[in-house]
């Protein structure tokens, strides 16, 4: 006998005569007439070269050979329904869930403080881990499984599922008392786009961000940069030491602002209005998973 043989409904079937040791009970557990349970059992019979059950008072009782399958049998269909329960719902209070994220540094310090609270209180046992994957890659990654999830204003990712989370736009972050800061009030008063004071600016430009390096460049001020950094979060103390100003999330930027020592101007930049996403592959949308904590994603951050 080969496996190709076997209908699994066969093996169903000799589990439950195993287990009621009644062929009409065993029957009705499954759905079967008494014929049609008779019938399944004259095929495994046949299969397997072997009576498997005999009449025994009001039931039957197993032959040896059924008793060394019933317990691989009864193990089998237990590994796969627990394989196909799996497929169709996710506990998220059960331990041992990882999943993966692309987040730049100001991904991580916005989202990952509201999203960790959230999966504390009612996902303890979900884990994340966060990965910065280059953005001409996110879409393989995230096609492969490398990644689950891709969040940030990534304009380069084609062909993936997304979601808008929030709109925001570019400022300039300075110094306190910086007289930039003055000049563009300034210029705002006279009812001026304020651009032309970021002329007189020293700037300085994450590299891993190449969005706000054309927005210079659009500008023509290419020639103001005196520093590249790799990260955004480096920036408040380069920024508070110095007359260098830095372009970048207002939402972030108003953070460093509440907590003091810097100010904000926003002129009227070009490329300044942005929207980030949660991005995802086709591939992978309807794994419960997935779709669990996209959804808690989505109530944390309502759409834009």
């Amino acid at each position: 006998m080969h496996i190709t043989d076997v209908d699994l409904n066969l093996l169903r079937l000799f589990d439950a005569v195993h287990r009621t040791r009644h062929v009409s009970r065993a029957a009705e557990s499954q759905g079967l007439t008494q014929p049609a349970a008779s019938q399944g059992l004259r095929r495994l019979r046949a299969l397997l070269a072997d009576p498997l059950f005999v009449r025994s008072g009001g039931g039957v009782r197993p032959t040896p050979k059924a008793e060394a399958l019933a317990p691989a049998v009864r193990q089998a269909l237990q590994l796969l329904e627990q394989a196909l329960g799996a497929v169709s719902t996710f506990d998220p209070m059960q331990p041992g869930k990882t999943f993966r994220l692309h987040l730049n540094d100001i991904g991580e310090s916005h989202f990952l403080p509201r999203l960790m609270r959230f999966l504390r209180r009612e996902a303890p046992g979900v884990r994340l881990e966060s990965h910065t994957v280059p953005q001409e890659s996110i879409a393989d990654a995230l096609d492969s499984g490398r990644i689950d999830f891709a969040i940030g204003f990534l304009p380069g990712v084609e062909g993936m599922r997304k979601t808008a989370l929030l709109s925001d736009h570019y400022a300039v972050l300075l110094r306190a008392g910086h007289p930039i800061a003055r000049s563009f009030r300034a210029a705002r008063r006279q009812g001026a786009d304020g651009l032309a004071c970021l002329q007189a600016l020293e700037l300085v430009v994450v590299r891993s961000h190449s969005d706000t390096q054309r927005m210079l460049e659009q500008l023509g001020l290419s020639d103001r940069i005196r520093l590249t950094c790799q990260h955004f979060l480096a920036l408040p103390g380069i920024v508070q030491a110095t007359d260098l100003g830095v372009v970048m999330p207002s939402i972030v930027a108003r953070t460093f602002v509440r907590e003091g020592g810097h100010v904000l101007i926003e002129p009227d930049l070009p490329l300044r209005d942005f929207t980030v996403h949660l991005h995802w592959s086709r591939r992978h949308e309807d794994d419960p998973a997935h779709r669990w904590l996209r959804e808690q994603v989505q109530l944390i951050w309502p759409a834009a």
